[in-house]
């Protein structure tokens, strides 16, 4: 299925804490999407889940991109290990209860590939 590209997406999910979907889109903003521009990741989207109504959910999905699988992982390793995110993490209230996240590799039509 995939093209013969290496670029791969990764699909992630993080759930906060109920009521603190609106800390976590701050923690994002404020300090996560430059430290992955930082690592070699490439920013695609970043949403809100809602629900039937509309009304938003704890969930904050995200895409970014990498150059391969291998990059992913050293990307991912220098984010943890970058000072700015520990301190971070360290001063900051606790926000996220769970998280998943899923590769997805372009297909040939995708037109981002």
């Amino acid at each position: 299925m995939s093209t013969d590209s290496p670029r791969v997406y990764e699909l992630r999910t993080y759930t906060a804490f109920p009521g603190k979907v609106e800390a976590l889109v701050e923690r994002f903003n404020d300090h996560a999407v430059a430290l992955f521009e930082k690592h070699g990741m490439t920013s695609i989207g970043y949403w809100v889940e809602s629900d039937d109504t509309g009304a938003p959910t704890d969930n904050l999905t995200y895409i970014v991109g990498h150059d391969s699988r291998e990059a992913a992982a050293a990307s991912w390793e220098a984010f943890w290990a970058d000072p700015e995110w520990a301190e971070v993490q360290s001063t900051g209230e606790r926000v996220t209860a769970g998280a998943t996240a899923v590769f997805l590799d372009p297909t040939s039509f995708s037109p981002i590939r």
